[in-house]
């Protein structure tokens, strides 16, 4: 038999891409798949489409969204697509700016019990004890899967060159059924958390001293999460090329989803999200007067120009996220500091609106009176919310009233909250140093936008890119801009206490020294450039042709 050699790379005539956060920014997915594509896009050009929900109305349209009803041969008018199911065509406003296609999905709803069923029966997926946005994902990711295989039909593309890739368990039902409608078609899918492996943290169950111990399938059960754990699972199995963002994701695939990731796929940034020059120095200028000016009002003291600023951000988890950890570190930080420090918890939480009593002391030049004294904004839910309730605690036992003053602004910095009006990266240029202390983050993009932007950053060895950081540069805020912290199980009060010391450290540095970790920081985040990672893209997709040839054969 005459030997063959296989091509290198794979044959790519249409790459689909799908996640709940295309066009619709809500946390690290949006990230990853937002700096990546001008990357992507650069490969593949125009074979490269992104697909997402359309959750948007006329009076709440997507910003990032620019609609070209005549791209991809009017796809958007001439698709013949079942259960009412619409789409939208356009670009993606954002480096690159390749196609999108956002997905009406209502009609789906109807026919899940149906979908399940048959899930059931190919897959073996249990949807039995579903619940909560369940059913809004599978309604989703089975409207994409049936749009990617009417898109390639649109265009003539034949099914073998079709590459379908899909993030997150949200997505997973999509990927079973294109594969039921389109076996032919490549599928791709990528965890960046697993649900299981959230919910265990999230439980407050320690994760890492018991982690050889835990049973996917049997914690599943007991913290009520069958229905997501088995989708997932299966998702992972049935997958042409299954991939996790970092090394100790892939770990905890291995352990929860008995499945270990055929391709490990860090997270890269897009450089072109950082103004450079005069710009940066502006925007600095300009949200350091802002946030000065609302802890000011907030607060009932001036604050001087140079005073430092650290913050905290991301996704509202208040102990996988570390916001536990970064409070109590304030807590030993005021023992240790003789000068003012403004430490900001930037977390969305459900906001009612803008605090009335700061709108007013802000325009008027004065400061609150009344209501608590950390809150730039109204909750709902104030006497539940786990960062307000423990920052109140603290305040009443007097452990934040000296240097250390704490300001939460528990809103999305899209440049509109009512209060800062500065969008997050806008704002980012503004901070003196920022800490993510994560006990779970599969990754960990606010560390890395931190540094991206010159921002020095401590954050925690439960993170792909704190690990990322220990496995090539050396671990301190001086020589790459990076302090990785030790976080376990067992090791709380001395991580605290490590956090608080780092912070005392850098604010008694010189402005040569601090200047020195700045460009650390932005040298650090440059060899994360996505041109450096891509390349594990190249070779998931050439897992998925070869296991996807070998699976039709």
């Amino acid at each position: 038999m005459q030997n063959v050699r296989r091509q290198s790379r794979a044959n790519i005539d249409l790459l689909l891409e799908t996640s709940w956060e295309v066009c619709n920014k809500i946390g690290g997915i949006y990230t990853v798949l937002s700096t990546k594509a001008r990357v992507l896009q650069e490969k593949y050009g125009d074979k490269l489409i992104f697909i997402g929900p359309d959750v948007w109305t006329d009076s709440k349209p997507s910003p990032y969204f620019i609609e070209r009803k005549t791209l991809l041969k009017s796809c958007a008018s001439k698709l013949k697509l079942p259960y009412g199911i619409s789409v939208r065509v356009g670009r993606w406003d954002i480096p690159g700016s390749p196609q999108v296609i956002l997905v009406k999905f209502d009609g789906v709803y109807d026919q899940l019990n149906g979908i399940f069923g048959k899930m059931w029966e190919l897959y073996g997926v249990n949807s039995m004890n579903a619940y909560g946005d369940y059913h809004e994902g599978c309604a989703f990711a089975v409207a994409t899967a049936i749009v990617m295989n009417a898109l390639a039909q649109h265009l003539k593309v034949k099914p073998e060159g079709v590459f379908a890739h899909f993030n997150e368990w949200t997505t997973a039902m999509g990927l079973l059924y294109f594969k039921m409608i389109q076996p032919e078609g490549a599928t791709l899918f990528t965890t960046h958390a697993t649900s299981i492996g959230r919910s265990i943290c999230g439980n407050g169950k320690p994760l890492y001293d018991y982690f050889t111990g835990y049973n996917g399938d049997q914690m599943a059960g007991e913290l009520n999460m069958e229905a997501k754990h088995s989708l997932e699972k299966t998702a992972a199995h049935q997958a042409d090329c299954f991939t996790a963002v970092s090394e100790i994701t892939a770990k905890e695939c291995e352990q929860l989803l008995d499945i270990r990731p055929q391709v490990v796929t860090p997270n890269g940034f897009e450089p072109d999200f950082v103004p450079g020059g005069a710009k940066y120095v502006a925007k600095r200028n300009e949200a350091r007067k802002r946030l000065l000016e609302v802890a000011s009002a907030l607060k009932g003291k001036i604050f001087a120009d140079d005073t430092m600023i650290v913050a905290t951000s991301g996704r509202n988890e208040y102990r996988n996220k570390g916001l536990d950890l970064f409070l109590d570190s304030l807590v030993k930080l005021e023992e240790k500091m003789s000068k003012d420090v403004l430490a900001l918890i930037l977390v969305p939480a459900w906001v009612k609106e803008p605090s009335q009593e700061l709108v007013a002391a802000l325009i008027n030049k004065t400061s609150v009176k009344e209501s608590p004294d950390f809150l730039t904004h109204r909750l709902n839910n104030e006497g539940y919310d786990s960062v307000t309730c423990r920052a109140a605690d603290l305040e009443k036992q007097g452990k934040l009233k000296g240097n250390i003053s704490l300001v939460y602004v528990p809103c999305y910095l899209d440049g509109h909250d009512g209060i800062v009006n500065i969008s997050y990266y806008d704002v980012l240029p503004a901070l003196d140093l920022t800490v993510f202390a994560s006990y779970y983050e599969p990754w960990g993009y606010t560390p890395l936008e931190s540094i991206a932007f010159g921002v020095p950053t401590v954050t925690s060895d439960k993170s792909g890119f704190g690990q990322w950081i220990l496995s090539n540069f050396v671990n301190s805020l001086s020589a790459c801009g990076v302090k990785v912290v030790g976080r376990s199980d067992s090791n709380y009060n001395e991580a605290a206490d490590e956090i608080a010391n780092q912070i005392a450290r850098y604010s008694v540095q010189t402005q040569d020294e601090k200047k020195e970790a700045r460009e650390a920081a932005s040298a650090t985040s440059a060899k994360a450039d996505w041109k450096f990672f891509i390349s594990a893209y190249d070779k998931a997709f050439k897992v998925a042709s070869d296991r996807r040839d070998e699976r039709v054969r």
